[in-house]
């Protein structure tokens, strides 16, 4: 494989040391990039995200990333957003209020409902959604993709987050996640499961919402597969 360059945004947020050691112990070297300006200079980016959905997008635009990521798309390199990352490819978020994302994808940021404990954190199953039995399959993205070669279905991902993307497009939807955990005002019996998107892709587009550098193996397959688009 030739040496690519590849950049974390520092937007002045974000797992940013985490993600780059796991990165590191691929033998890939990351660049933590402060400047917009040099970011279409990259082969391909990394956009991550800690905390809540309008302060860390709030940062994003200060910056002047909003723009540059927007360019560095158009380019058709590849960009991958992790948690928060993820949530700010789409349309808007309802976590404290209204905020616009970045509108790279279709779909929305809402909370999960009040008879699930939050935030869901640990280890969860991640299905394709060529398996998902529910879906139409009209509508479901074209599987396999190249960011699961390897990762058998129904994989676990840590995940940490209060928050999903809804009323998606189901053909950006590479897997999906189920969360039941009730909440300490309800029983297990009264709780219906929420489905979300763990890992997405339009295009050069990607996102998931674990957090791949905490999820072991296949964590680091994951992005592995990333550094070999």
């Amino acid at each position: 494989m030739k040496t690519q360059n590849i950049a974390i945004i520092d937007y002045g947020a974000g797992n940013l040391g985490s993600v780059r050691n796991s990165f590191a112990y691929l033998g890939a070297c990351l660049a933590i990039e402060s400047s917009p300006h040099k970011l279409c200079d990259y082969d391909k980016v990394i956009l991550p995200g800690v905390g809540a959905f309008g302060d860390v997008v709030g940062l994003v635009r200060k910056s002047g990333f909003d723009e540059a990521i927007a360019e560095f798309v158009k380019s058709g390199k590849y960009m991958l957003g992790i948690c928060v990352g993820m949530q700010l490819l789409f349309e808007r978020s309802y976590e404290f209020g209204e905020h616009r994302g970045l509108g790279l994808l279709k779909g929305e940021i809402v909370k999960f409902g009040e008879d699930l404990r939050t935030p869901h954190i640990g280890w969860n199953q991640n299905f394709f959604a060529n398996e998902d039995a529910n879906l139409d399959k009209q509508k479901i993205c074209a599987l396999p993709h190249s960011l699961l070669d390897t990762v058998p279905n129904g994989a676990y991902l840590y995940f940490v987050h209060s928050y999903y993307a809804s009323n998606v497009d189901e053909r950006d939807v590479l897997a999906w996640c189920k969360y039941s955990e009730p909440s300490k005002s309800h029983k297990k019996s009264e709780v219906e499961a929420t489905r979300f998107p763990s890992i997405v892709a339009k295009d050069n587009v990607l996102g998931i919402q674990a957090h791949p550098e905490k999820s072991h193996k296949i964590g680091l397959q994951i992005l592995q597969n990333f550094l070999s688009l």
